[in-house]
């Protein structure tokens, strides 16, 4: 007869202890281990048994693309790169209020015009469910209803042929197996549960969506494996205050990651939005110094959107530094090429940086135009109006060219603009720029866009310097 055997696991990281600590020594996170029992048995390795061959194939072969189920919701449709594939496995995260439910009720709505379809909740009643289907007016809809938390009842129902074809799991964090002895939410219990519903859509062939907790730094609550349990991993990113919501593939299998949906929240639900660049750049002043149009691209789709920045004297002994939607290191990397390699001096004041309209960015594309932006700020002359910008900087102040220049150009041509400046190009490519139409001005070094929007004198630079050290 076995016996329990206690055991203490980490939430963050799922390391396992023989005893409780206050701190987890593999992630530093503290007060995040929890006891859980587990059956003790004797470890038993192979035996003499032998097991069957498998068979092996060559590379080269014949192999035919997997069918899709397209929900006609066209920005959730490109970010899992084109509908979604029967039995494979969906992990939607973000934070709590963002909408994760509201879109997910939406696409199960759009999909049971086509085939069955399942929505299981272990957060929500079925009345709690029906209201937020009539706000959304989505109540004619053939969507099956459930409000159950066992796996073991959930693998039940949906066994058979007649299960439905898509499963939505509100969330797995609730979700529990009887048989382990650990509250739901835990390690064991996500891994788990996740493991056996992921099972059960393979071998029944139906879609299975599971929706994900994060962290409060923005990561899906659980152990890190259940990210590579899965074929697609989504994130809905977007502020409460804000009406944007972008969802976001990290991870897609059958997609391209990094592909992006953009919607905007409603009284109705979550709306498409299909031109993002002209909603991003819709109040845009163009009067305004450190404001800077920047030619992104998420995923294959071009995104233009307005990075803004403001430096101000600072009242404190550590200049304060504020950034929203970009990475905060790599504008301390330009400050100090900016320092550096053109003598301006951005260090002694407060520097705020925006990407406007709650988008993140993460590519190094965007370089070019927050040294531009920062310049501008600096100097208090705006940029030329309808100029986009974008190019990666190195740490000699050296301007890179960047991928897909042609596309990024293309989307800035569509929405009426007139300049880019951008990385010097390859002379194969030079006819191809010329063929957009733009004014384009390409740089070599960050110091030209200093030389141009920069202050015109010493003194500027010597007055912001001045002030700083008064206060």
């Amino acid at each position: 007869m076995s016996k329990n055997a206690a055991r203490y696991v980490c939430q963050e990281c799922a390391a396992v202890y023989s005893k409780w600590n206050g701190q987890c020594t593999e992630c530093s996170a503290w007060n995040s281990l929890i006891q859980e029992n587990i059956p003790q048995t004797t470890p038993k390795g192979m035996s003499g048994k032998k097991g069957r061959a498998i068979e092996l194939v060559p590379l080269k072969g014949q192999s035919e693309k997997p069918p899709r189920l397209v929900s006609g919701i066209n920005e959730f449709d490109r970010t899992t790169g084109g509908g979604l594939v029967a039995g494979s496995a969906l992990l939607v995260g973000g934070d709590p209020g963002v909408g994760k439910s509201t879109i997910l009720l939406q696409v199960a709505a759009a999909l049971s015009k086509q085939v069955a379809v399942a929505y299981i909740s272990g957060e929500e009643s079925i009345d709690q469910l029906r209201l937020r289907a009539d706000r959304l007016a989505v109540t004619d809809a053939s969507v099956q209803l459930a409000a159950a938390t066992s796996v073991r009842d959930i693998a039940t129902t949906l066994e058979g042929s007649g299960a439905p074809k898509v499963v939505i799991i509100d969330s797995i964090q609730t979700m529990f197996v009887d048989n382990i002895e650990s509250a739901p939410g835990t390690v064991s219990q996500v891994r788990t549960s996740a493991q056996e519903l992921i099972r059960l859509a393979k071998r029944q062939g139906f879609c299975v969506i599971l929706v994900g907790h994060v962290t409060k730094e923005g990561a899906i609550a659980g152990p890190r494996v259940l990210e590579h349990m899965v074929d697609t991993v989504l994130y809905f990113e977007g502020e409460r205050s804000h009406q944007f919501r972008i969802l976001r593939a990290v991870k897609n299998r059958f997609g391209a990651t990094d592909e992006i949906g953009v919607f905007e929240m409603g009284d109705a639900g979550l709306g498409e939005v299909e031109n993002p660049s002209a909603l991003f750049l819709s109040d845009r002043n163009t009067q305004v110094s450190g404001a800077c149009v920047f030619a992104g691209l998420e995923g294959t789709r071009p995104v233009l959107v307005e990075i803004q920045s403001l430096i101000s004297p600072s009242q404190l002994a550590t200049p304060r530094r504020a950034v929203v939607g970009w990475d905060s290191s790599r504008l301390a990397m330009l400050m100090a090429v900016l320092d550096t390699r053109c003598g301006l001096a951005l260090g002694g004041g407060d520097v705020y940086l925006n990407v406007a309209g709650g988008l993140r960015i993460t590519e190094p594309a965007a370089d070019l135009a927050v040294v531009a932006s920062l310049i501008s700020s600096l100097s208090g002359v705006p940029l030329p109006p309808e100029t986009i910008f974008f190019g990666e900087v190195g740490l000699s102040g050296e301007v890179r060219p960047v991928a897909h220049t042609d596309v990024r150009l293309k989307e800035a041509t569509k929405l009426g603009f007139m300049n880019a400046v951008i990385p010097t190009q390859r002379a194969k490519n030079k006819q191809t720029l010329r063929d957009h139409g733009l004014n384009i001005q390409e740089v070599e070094h960050v110091a030209e866009i200093a030389a141009r929007f920069g202050p015109k004198s010493e003194n500027a630079v010597q007055e912001l310097r001045v002030d700083s050290g008064k206060s």
